[in-house]
């Protein structure tokens, strides 16, 4: 359907360009997620974190305002329909977060609670001569978790496809 509106975003009102769904992780491409999901919701009752939910049409998305996601695999072996497979070595996705210009840091109001909880060390922050420390994302070690969106008191984090938040 690409960027097009869709005609049930139409009339629920949503008038922006679609934003393709956060997916479980490991899962297969859209299409093939699509045609394969049973949307029986398991993968979303494995979850240990419960970041998974029921989306448009019941098909399994992500909340990262629950949570953030620990790549535990349950999800992958809660799918019975193949939809989320994992392999050796396969990335579980290409999610990246993103820090929008709500910032309260890019506010020059003291915030480094983002920073704080990456684990992956993806999100540092620079001192700023005369402000606050600003934040620096590295897209090479961000893992996509969406461990700094929930707590984000500006709401300023969102996770897309390659940090694409737009």
């Amino acid at each position: 359907m690409g960027d097009a509106l869709s005609r049930r975003s139409f009339l629920r009102g949503r008038f922006a360009a679609r934003v393709r769904p956060l997916r479980p992780p490991w899962a297969l491409v859209e299409a093939d997620f699509a045609q394969l999901c049973s949307r029986c919701g398991d993968c979303a009752a494995a979850c240990p974190t419960r970041v998974i939910v029921a989306g448009d049409a019941g098909y399994p998305t992500l909340d990262f305002a629950r949570g953030e996601c620990g790549f535990c695999g349950a999800c992958v072996a809660a799918c019975r329909s193949g939809a989320l497979r994992r392999q050796d070595g396969q990335s579980p996705w290409s999610l990246r977060a993103a820090i929008g210009d709500a910032c309260l840091a890019r506010q020059r109001v003291e915030c480094r609670i983002c920073g704080d909880l990456c684990q992956a060390a993806a999100i540092r922050f620079l001192p700023h001569r005369g402000g606050a420390a600003q934040p620096l994302l590295d897209a090479a070690r961000c893992t996509g978790c969406g461990a700094c969106v929930a707590p984000c008191p500006a709401r300023a984090i969102a996770v897309a496809e390659g940090g694409d938040v737009g």
